[in-house]
């Protein structure tokens, strides 16, 4: 699939990420004002009301770092997938302050799968490394992508399980989406990349700041269906992660800890809060099957000008009165689960419209993701 805009509109989309003081809200405008990149970059530079420190990066966006930005670019398996492309997850694009871009190491199709967030502390106990296991591996198992932010302690672990399990895993960086952190995370992080993908707002080259890791927070919780916190202190970036996920309407669940565990006051709050506790993968899985459906015709508004575009009709929402183009997918999946390049060769559809209408078909529960990125029929 390819994603990539131009590659003189992505410099120029690139340039404009990497400013500081514009912000997603505002790059989006100032493109959809000029009608492209390119030619907003070249008005946001000669803008003299435009603060001085945005405009002095414009225009130090020069060739070697035009180079550069284009050598990450040209590597198989990197895309820049922009608000506007019909391969911007739907979820995501529903949030408030939703990134301008995306830049993507792996496979994007996997952005539009059902995910599931797992975090958590990183100092976690061996008990609750234990735990954030147990549960990616259920949910990795059960078809869910496992989605987290790469840190040290339960994120890692979450991510490690999913893939032992066969399943599939996304971490969202709080640097440039070529800057692994923590080091000792980059030969997990390759393994992400080959059987997931690594995605990340930040150009690039760019380095972890602890303002980046909120915002990172924001990613993780707008992909997800829900987010399951494991482990988290009463300071912990995970609560940051949970009040997220609740402003954006998705579930929060907790799993409870000792009275006398530094690391179990995170949960209890959120659970005193109104977060579901869960003692088993399955108390999550379940509510988010039914929120799953709850979401599915939500979904058909948002993605149906985009499958529409990519040659698919908006489904209707009776699954036995479908269009001739669901009948056509679901005749051609059976219970021996198939990739999605087989199904395009079986369907002659896009994979861009193939992985929006398996969405729309694994949250009506007709079909599920067997390992993430292999898709058959329910049982």
């Amino acid at each position: 699939m390819s994603t990539n805009p131009t590659h003189d509109e992505a410099l120029a989309w690139i340039a404009l990420l990497r400013a500081p003081g514009l912000g997603a809200a505002a790059t989006r405008r100032l493109v959809e004002g000029a009608g492209s990149a390119q030619l907003a970059l070249g008005r946001a530079m000669r803008d003299e009301s435009m603060a001085a420190p945005t405009r002095e990066a414009l225009q130090a966006h020069d060739a070697a770092q035009r180079a550069a930005d284009l050598g990450w670019l040209e590597q198989p398996g990197n895309h820049l997938i922009l608000f506007g492309s019909s391969d911007y997850p739907a979820l995501l694009r529903d949030i408030p302050n939703a990134p301008a871009a995306l830049f993507v190491s792996g496979d994007p199709a996997h952005l539009w799968s059902p995910q599931i967030a797992i975090v958590g502390a990183r100092s976690a106990t061996p008990s609750g490394l234990g735990n954030a296991r147990a549960f990616a591996r259920a949910f990795a198992m059960a078809g869910n992508v496992v989605t987290s932010g790469l840190a040290e302690g339960i994120d890692g672990a979450a991510h490690a399980a999913a893939l032992d399990a066969g399943g599939t895993t996304i971490a969202v960086l709080g640097t440039g989406p070529d800057v692994v952190y923590p080091r000792q995370h980059r030969e997990l992080a390759q393994r992400i990349a080959a059987h997931g993908a690594l995605v990340s707002e930040f150009a690039p080259g760019t380095v972890g700041k602890p303002e980046n890791f909120p915002r990172r927070n924001r990613i993780i919780a707008g992909l997800s269906l829900g987010t399951l916190v494991i482990e988290a202190g009463l300071n912990s970036g995970s609560l940051i992660t949970a009040r997220l996920a609740a402003e954006q309407g998705r579930e929060v669940f907790a799993l409870p800890g000792s009275i006398h565990s530094p690391l179990a006051r995170g949960c209890h709050k959120l659970i005193r809060d109104g977060a579901t506790l869960v003692e088993t993968a399955e108390e999550v899985i379940e509510p988010l099957r039914a929120m799953g459906a709850r979401l599915a015709d939500h979904l058909r508004t948002c993605l149906a000008g985009d499958v529409a575009a990519a040659g698919a009709a908006r489904p209707p929402a009776s699954t036995q009165a479908r269009d001739p183009d669901y009948v056509r997918l679901l005749a051609s999946i059976d219970h021996q689960p198939a990739a999605l390049d087989e199904l395009a060769s079986r369907t002659g559809l896009g994979v861009a419209a193939l992985s929006s209408m398996l969405l729309v078909l694994e949250l009506e529960g007709l079909v599920i993701a067997a390992d993430g990125s292999r898709y058959a029929l329910a049982s």
